[in-house]
């Protein structure tokens, strides 16, 4: 996979770990960005490897993002928290959003000191747009950051974004537990949109394959089924299509279901 030339010229301050790779700069690096370290990159390069497939979900998953968002700014929402942000790339959040209302608020939340020093630069004249770093897992210190807190208005419905992050959760930090916290500080009305990695047309093979990839980093990959991704939605009546592979969503096409599933909830 070819990507641009790059010089590895990233924030290296105390905080950024270039030991060993990381999720949010190896899905940058499948993205053709240049967030990446030369371990990111080698990590990515072995995933693709094994499982080709992981690229064409971030692909998809991408295209997933901005229809959620273009479907909720349609519902009238004009805030978000977005989780796991990731690295700022074409079709933000913000950029989306900002097209339907200008007034929209976005709030970026990720733990990777790449990605958060890579949107504090990009958005540092976006006065409804923050970027907290925090652990997603932990809901209090997320909600109670300035750049949420002071941002959103809670008493008004808010879309929470879990896009492409909780396949990075696994089972004993309690998934469903982080979302029903988010879920509990929103009024009814707010919305969840979820996507999840899931062997849909994988083998075994190659899912396992990909799966020891990641687990060299910190954040092993867990593949959960539709089953288990449905139950994430605990509180929230699923709008049509319901759950669906990501670039099925909200309509099915012709081309075959990428590993991924995705769905909007309105939060009752």
């Amino acid at each position: 996979m070819e990507r641009p030339d790059r010089d590895d010229a990233q924030p290296t301050g105390p905080q950024v770990d270039t030991s060993s790779p990381n999720v949010a700069r190896m899905y940058d690096y499948y993205l053709g960005g240049a967030a990446n370290f030369a371990v990111d990159r080698e990590a990515a390069e072995k995933a693709l490897a094994v499982t080709p497939e992981i690229g064409r979900f971030a692909r998809m998953n991408r295209w997933f993002l901005g229809r959620v968002v273009r479907y909720l700014c349609d519902q009238g929402i004009d805030q978000f928290l977005d989780l796991g942000s990731g690295v700022p790339t074409v079709g933000n959040v913000h950029e989306i959003a900002h097209q339907h209302d200008p007034e929209a608020r976005v709030a970026y939340v990720d733990v990777e000191p790449v990605a958060v020093a890579h949107a504090r630069a990009l958005l540092a004249d976006e006065p409804h747009v923050s970027v907290t770093q925090a652990d997603i897992r932990e809901p209090r210190a997320v909600l109670s950051a300035p750049g949420v807190s002071g941002l959103l208005d809670f008493s008004r419905p808010v879309a929470v974004l879990a896009v492409a992050i909780l396949h990075f959760v696994p089972d004993s930090d309690d998934p469903l537990g982080v979302l029903r916290a988010y879920r509990e500080a929103c009024p009814p009305g707010s919305y969840l949109a979820l996507s999840h990695a899931a062997r849909i047309t994988m083998s075994e093979h190659e899912a396992r394959g990909g799966q020891e990839v990641y687990r060299g980093t910190t954040t092993p990959l867990v593949l959960r089924t539709r089953e288990e991704i449905a139950a994430l939605f605990e509180g929230c009546e699923l709008v049509e299509p319901g759950l669906t592979p990501i670039n099925h969503w909200p309509e099915a096409t012709d081309e075959p279901p990428t590993n991924g599933y995705g769905a909007v909830g309105r939060m009752r």
